[in-house]
């Protein structure tokens, strides 16, 4: 799996926080279009580098803007909250560099869905402008495993209880499963910019996203669930293919739409 050839890799600003990252500009629009931050799923301890950079290459089209894909730190050698940090320090870093928070989009999947959602927390604590809007696909927004559709999806989704209780205590290395905002449905969401929550019909974490939303919706953020009947976890993965099939041009056309609208 490639990258069109005429797509843009160059660096579009020198500082990304400390941070490693890719930039991959579909349409070549420059830095005057936005940015989008792309923060990848991978249970928190993987990264499929390749894969990532056609994902944020879809993305960026989709958008109409340059992605930024956060190589953030790993776990089980940097659990919480060494990625958050990451990915609080690039969006702190275009700040910096005079992108504006009204021109920044945060996007990503699984576990990167977890850690944006954990990212904006923060910087809202910290009093830092929020970016535009974020898009969480496929989030796991309450790391108590509490959620109803994590026993009631069993066996429909790709994932299963048992990758979560792999996953979820070497992220976290002893930091609370019920405290923000390494759970993001623990937090405070007043504040916090539009939201879109892709989310797969079948999936352990329907209802993490339906909880985060109604949360969310109660503190008067506008938020969005979409939910995408018997799909499974990270399902817009076939957004991945050079001719998408339908569930993939319908994740792609709803981002698109989405994002046009917040200007």
């Amino acid at each position: 799996m490639a990258l069109p050839d005429d797509t843009g890799t160059e660096p579009l600003l020198p500082d990304t926080g400390g941070v490693r990252c890719d930039w991959i500009d579909a349409d070549r629009a420059g830095i005057g279009a936005g940015v989008l931050v792309y923060v990848h799923g991978g249970g928190f301890e993987y990264t499929n580098p390749a894969t990532e950079r056609v994902m944020a290459h879809r993305l960026s089209r989709a958008t109409g803007r340059p992605a930024l894909r956060v190589d953030y730190r790993l776990a089980p050698a940097h659990p919480f909250p060494a990625p958050v940090e990451d990915v609080v320090a690039v969006y702190r870093a275009l700040l910096d560099q005079a992108v504006p928070a009204s021109r920044i989009v945060l996007a990503g999947e699984s576990a990167g869905a977890t850690l944006l959602l954990s990212a904006l927390l923060v910087l809202k604590d910290e009093g830092v402008p929020l970016p535009a809007g974020a898009v969480a696909v496929s989030a796991m927004t309450d790391l108590t495993g509490s959620s109803p559709s994590i026993t009631a999806n069993e066996g429909k989704d790709l994932l299963s209880g048992a990758d979560t209780g792999h996953i979820l205590p070497q992220y976290l290395d002893g930091a609370a499963p019920d405290r923000a905002p390494q759970s993001p449905l623990h937090g405070d969401p007043r504040g916090l910019p539009p939201l879109l929550f892709p989310t797969g019909g079948d999936e352990l974490f329907l209802d993490d996203a339906r909880r985060f939303a109604a949360a969310a919706a109660e503190a008067a953020t506008d938020v969005r669930v979409d939910v995408y009947e018997g799909m499974p976890h990270a399902f817009h993965a076939a957004a991945l293919a050079e001719a998408p099939p339908p569930t993939g041009r319908r994740f792609l056309g709803r981002l698109r739409d989405w994002t046009a609208r917040l200007g």
